[in-house]
């Protein structure tokens, strides 16, 4: 009689535990639910059951099924910790490729490798267990007692289902494999209309502004370097976690470009996206329509729309893309149209890599100095620069560089190589991932306000924003998602329209401004920086569109 027993309880920690476990180890709350419904209806259904050949097959086959939900489970517990958002499977299976570089360029090839492979092996051991441990087992004495427990399982689980029971009943069970198998059925169902929704949104707005009069005229013969700044959110201003070393490095920032006589303001944008897939964001600002997940970024980029590249190009810019993270083909970046792209194997650095970060902000901005804006063609200059040096891990953190003519081709970061915590010890202590976070952003805006000191001038206009908001592990759960923007110019009335839309004078947003989304800022920046247009232009563009 003890062995069936032990048994049940053995199935009912292993599968409560599959799918409470992430939540514990994701959020380091183990206080919330500690039983798991599906673990008292699985087992309990067991108990029910004879022993025979059919059931010990759907055993098996209930040991694999939980532990394929478990994953999803644990998913969808990452998704909403590092995206601040529940899982979709429907998008969210293409970012797998992702993920792995993500292992592989934080705790290297080898690592991630063993990782997996260790996961593929525990997976295989614990379908193993839960198999062995739920098929029934022939017993004479017994076998009534199992029986009632098997009852009082089910319907202990069937009552919190349904939705039936008393406080500590409700307050300390949950569902997560059945909540998240719920999600992906709605979200499924969500998806098969989202293209459509898309297109009507496509439809809605200026497909092209070819037909304006005096495009970007205000820009005539003006570099405009529009940088997006990794994980920089509302959050390093307003939260006293980073605030403290961010709005000191902002200040000092606001020193540097008064003394160069520079101008700068400062508002706010509304990101499509929390914690990664920072793409979503620059095709929103380029395009001028809310990108917030993967299949509104194929439907537009298969829709051959034009971008605010394409209004540059038309304007008489040379389109150019620096993207230090890309690292394999970005058959994307043809798309775009840009004239020249500049990804990681074309920026022939030379120093080591940081972790995940391939390259140094530093250099980044040194190359775009030396190797695009001096290259000697003529054309006034559109750029979108991707900034990494504060993506995670965060670690190291680097010192700027006083001497930008010894920069060259990254090898004078070599002594870089291997400083500061490796990202396994970091990640150990969430507190110091939270201070590490700050000093990279704290670094990041000192390399930008150094590089605007130093080469900004009145025939160049400097957008930087952030992509996102950092992961909600950093921010916090329900943040908002906007994003702080910077310009800065030597020419005020370069910097003067962006005052007129809600910006601040200075390196601190108006709290008073409520922030637009990013999807606002094409047609407005078109506006605000061509000749104004005519009711005939206006008729003209409308038809174009």
């Amino acid at each position: 009689m003890t062995r069936p027993f032990l048994r049940l309880i053995g199935a009912l920690l292993i599968i409560d535990a599959l799918f409470l476990g992430p939540y514990w180890v994701l959020t380091g709350n183990a206080a919330a639910s500690w039983i798991a419904l599906e673990a008292s209806l699985a087992v309990g259904v067991f108990a029910l059951l004879p022993r025979a050949r059919w059931s010990t097959a759907i055993a098996g086959l209930v040991a694999v099924l939980t532990v394929a939900l478990s994953l999803l489970v644990f998913a969808d517990e990452a998704a909403r910790q590092i995206l601040g958002r529940p899982l979709n499977l429907y998008l969210d299976v293409r970012l797998s490729g992702a993920v792995v570089n993500l292992l592989e360029g934080a705790l290297g090839g080898l690592t991630a490798a063993l990782i997996f492979l260790g996961g593929l092996v525990g997976a295989a051991l614990v379908i193993w267990l839960l198999t062995t441990l739920l098929s029934p087992i022939d017993i004479q004495k017994g076998r009534r007692p199992r029986k009632i427990a098997g009852l009082v399982l089910v319907a202990f689980a069937s009552l919190g289902i349904v939705g039936v029971g008393f406080p500590a009943h409700s307050s300390r069970t949950s569902m997560p494999g059945i909540w998240v198998a719920r999600d992906q059925v709605r979200h499924f169902v969500r998806m098969l209309g989202e293209r459509d929704r898309f297109e009507t949104e496509m439809e809605a707005a200026p497909a092209s502004y070819s037909e304006r009069p005096g495009l970007l005229a205000a820009l005539e013969g003006r570099d405009v370097i529009l940088a997006f700044l990794e994980s920089y959110g509302v959050s390093a201003l307003d939260d006293p976690r980073y605030s403290s070393v961010v709005l000191p490095g902002l200040q000092r920032l606001h020193e540097r470009v008064t003394r160069a006589g520079l101008h700068i303001a400062t508002g706010t944008l509304v990101a499509p996206s929390q914690g990664g897939q920072s793409w979503l964001g620059h095709m929103t600002v380029l395009s001028g329509l809310w990108v917030d997940n993967q299949l509104r970024y194929d439907v537009l980029l298969a829709s051959g729309r034009e971008t605010l590249i394409d209004d540059f190009r038309r304007a008489g810019h040379r389109t150019v893309t620096l993207m230090p993270a890309t690292t394999m083909a970005w058959p994307e970046g043809e798309r775009f149209g840009y004239d020249q792209i500049f990804a990681f194997d074309d920026m022939n650095y030379g120093g080591p890599p940081l972790n995940w970060v391939t390259m140094p902000d530093q250099f980044t901005w040194s190359f775009l100095e030396e190797h695009v804006r001096r290259s000697g063609d003529p054309r006034a200059l559109f750029a979108e620069v991707g900034l990494i040096s504060s993506h995670a891990p965060w670690t190291p953190i680097l010192p700027v560089l006083e001497d930008w003519e010894a920069i060259g081709d990254g090898s004078v970061f070599a002594r870089f190589e291997n400083t500061g915590e490796s990202p396994a010890e970091l990640w150990q202590d969430y507190d110091r991932v939270r201070e590490q976070y700050a000093l990279s952003l704290g670094y990041a805006l000192e390399v930008m306000g150094a590089y605007a000191e130093r080469y900004v001038d009145d025939r160049t206009l400097l957008i930087v924003l952030g992509d996102h908001q950092p992961a909600p592990l950093i921010t916090g759960e329900d943040v908002s998602r906007a994003v702080p923007v910077h310009v800065i110019s030597g020419d005020e009335t370069l910097v003067r329209p962006f005052v007129d839309w809600g910006f601040k004078p200075g390196v601190l947003p108006d709290p008073g401004v409520p922030s637009r989304g990013m999807d606002a800022f094409r047609s407005w920046f078109v506006g605000a920086f061509s000749v104004p247009e005519t009711e005939e232009s206006r008729r003209s563009t409308a038809a174009g569109s």
